[in-house]
């Protein structure tokens, strides 16, 4: 039976990663994009290739005993290192610094990742042990350095992560924030399990025996530490992504009740249908461009005095600025429709000679689409009539 602890860390980086992909596909050359996306492979690679089967048949393949070792190794390095990466393309600053940075820490840990290929070639160590090689192998030379190399490289990218995060997380609020503490608890995590393996290999120099600590213990450290990461990178994405399209079919519905007033004034060419499949925010903005060529039609017939009147009142009977004016430019609409309607020869269109108002584009159009409906509510008398739908 699979291990749990390797496939659900391993599946969620998964989906993560395929989330992003789609924007890096759009954008390759974002260095953010980029820089997430390197986090959540190696995070994945982490975990697929620590697992014993796949360790077990690396070190088959391979036909060395403990090959898997420097290559598992390599791949926390990576990650640590595209963690590291990823903070400093996510705080932005200008980009001169973020390269600069980003480069002594590519730099840094693929050195280290060198030097652990270099120790492993100069040990020896012909026993195969799948689960506790850290500290099965803790005093045999070449072995005992590239172990505690491979830790300090580990702890240290975790607090360099956990300290940068916690000291961003002042300064946010809202899913960034939520994120941010979702990262700094998972790293935290990451630096106990840190401090769990030096504590095992500590005991192994004493002659002691605390193995479990190292092998059962920390990587259950690590198994809730990695999902906590990933969704904590992820989180902000997906929230941002949903709100954005929460708003965009919010805005859209609310602007029907205009739209389906002006929406037929003005004609529409064949090509500028929206497609079956087009996103909301497409057809949103295909709304909001209907609405402003019927309200450039309507122009000629908008009576000025009439909006007038109507906010002037409105504000006498207490409605707020901006909702007076929405009810006024709503009776003003609801006017020059009519006003239209009785002109089927279009005499007023032929007599303008200039623009009386903008054709929508200063006015706020879901606060007038609102007030249409309420007007429309009050006239018919029904159950919603002194409601006001905003």
């Amino acid at each position: 039976m699979p291990d749990p602890t390797v496939v659900f860390p391993t599946v969620l980086g998964g989906v993560a990663a395929l989330l992003r992909l789609p924007g890096l596909l759009r954008n390759p050359r974002d260095p953010l994009l980029r820089a997430v996306m390197a986090m959540l492979v190696t995070g994945v690679g982490v975990f697929f290739f620590t697992s014993v089967p796949v360790v077990a048949k690396v070190n088959e393949l391979t036909g060395v005993p403990n090959a898997a070792a420097p290559f598992d190794y390599f791949w926390a390095m990576a990650c640590a290192a595209s963690g590291i990466v990823l903070i400093i393309n996510w705080r932005g600053g200008p980009p001169e610094r973020i390269r600069r940075a980003t480069r002594w820490c590519i730099a840094g840990y693929g050195t280290l990742c060198a030097a652990l290929v270099v120790l492993f070639a100069q040990a020896d160590a012909p026993v195969e042990r799948l689960r506790d090689l850290d500290t099965y192998y803790a005093n045999t030379p070449y072995m005992r350095e590239m172990i505690v190399l491979y830790l300090v490289g580990h702890t240290v990218a975790s607090t360099v992560m956990a300290s940068m995060c916690r000291r961003w997380l002042r300064h946010v609020d809202g899913e960034l924030r939520a994120g941010l503490a979702l990262m700094v608890t998972g790293y935290g995590l990451a630096i106990g399990f840190g401090l769990l393996k030096f504590t095992a290999l500590g005991a192994r120099w004493a002659g002691a025996d605390w193995d479990v600590l190292s092998t059962e213990v920390a990587r259950g450290f690590t198994s809730v530490a990695a999902p906590l990461i990933a969704c904590g990178m992820v989180l902000p994405i997906v929230v941002r992504r949903f709100r954005g399209r929460w708003q965009d079919w919010t805005r859209y519905r609310r602007l029907e009740p205009l739209s389906q007033l002006v929406g037929g004034l003005a004609p529409t060419p064949a090509a500028a249908g929206v497609p079956l499949l087009a996103s909301v925010g497409v057809r949103r903005l295909q709304r909001e461009s209907v609405i402003h060529d019927g309200l450039l039609v309507l122009n000629p017939y908008f009576d000025l005095g009439l909006r007038a009147r109507t906010l002037a009142e409105a504000v006498a009977g207490g409605a707020t600025g901006d909702r007076a004016a929405a009810d006024a430019d709503a009776a003003m609409v609801l006017a020059a429709v009519k006003t239209m309607r009785a002109d089927p020869e279009r005499r007023v269109i032929a007599s303008s000679r200039a623009l009386q108002e903008p054709a929508g584009e200063d006015r706020d159009l879901v606060r007038i689409s609102q007030a249409l409906l309420h007007t429309r509510k009050r006239a018919a008398g029904g159950p919603e009539a002194g409601r006001a739908t905003r």
